[in-house]
């Protein structure tokens, strides 16, 4: 579809929210698809966002993941995971509806304030070996509806992951594993659903190019700034976010 058919406000809108959504995967590893879909749902209906997301995310998912070494043994460690989000996000179906009740944007906000809480705190849980069996396919299942009622899939993905106590290496591939099933998984639902009308390949393509400049200033100052100082602005952004997409019906 032609750029005249989005409006100017829009496309910028959409550029500005993946500049900054890439600049903070760029300089934390994270945050893309959440940053972008809480700012996103301000200008549009949340499955709308959504489609929108499908390429930029899965264009740098893959990147991360693909630059990861341990993607052999971690794929055979995670798989069960991956199935749970793929059959959350299935029986999730539906719950994306934002256009006539508005929930998809209050859950939202629920969601990036539960992000961000864990994110601010001290706890860092562990997970036994033990319980990985179970406790994996559960996380992917919750994830998987997370995933299809707000588009968003870092939690419970991302602490569970972080419970885990993966060396370096093997964190960022088993995000970017995670990261890129949610994606897909997302994808098909959407597709499903027929949401890809209207002018979503123009956003698309302006969401990819931001994003990807972002990502590369953001991978350009990461080692002049404090990763600490800048994982506490970006959580405190988020709880601000998150809180007011949850009171927004109220507002």
């Amino acid at each position: 579809m032609p750029v005249s058919d989005a409006s100017s406000a829009l496309l910028a809108a959409v550029a500005a929210a993946f500049l900054l959504a890439g600049f903070v995967k760029g300089v934390v590893g994270l945050g893309l698809p959440t940053v972008a879909m809480g700012l996103l749902v301000t200008a549009m209906s949340p499955a709308r966002a959504a489609a929108i997301l499908i390429v930029p995310s899965l264009v740098t998912n893959l990147w991360q993941l693909v630059t990861g070494r341990a993607l052999p043994a971690t794929l055979r460690r995670l798989w069960p995971m991956m199935a749970g989000i793929c059959l959350g996000t299935a029986a999730g179906a539906g719950l994306m509806d934002g256009d006539r009740t508005g929930q998809a944007t209050v859950w939202l906000g629920v969601v990036l304030v539960a992000y961000a809480a864990f994110g601010l705190s001290p706890l860092r849980p562990t997970v036994p070996p033990r319980a990985e069996p179970w406790l994996g396919p559960l996380v992917g299942l919750l994830t998987g509806i997370v995933t299809a009622a707000t588009g968003v899939f870092v939690v419970p993905a991302v602490p569970y992951l972080g419970a885990l106590r993966l060396d370096r290496d093997e964190l960022i591939t088993a995000l970017g594993l995670s990261f890129t099933v949610s994606t897909l998984a997302l994808a098909a639902l959407l597709l499903r659903e027929d949401a890809f009308g209207g002018p979503v390949s123009t956003l698309t393509c302006v969401g990819l190019a931001a994003a990807l400049i972002g990502m590369w200033l953001g991978t350009r100052v990461r080692g002049r700034i404090s990763a600490a100082a800048f994982r506490t602005a970006f959580f405190l952004g988020l709880l601000a976010l998150g809180v007011h997409l949850a009171l927004r019906p109220l507002l």
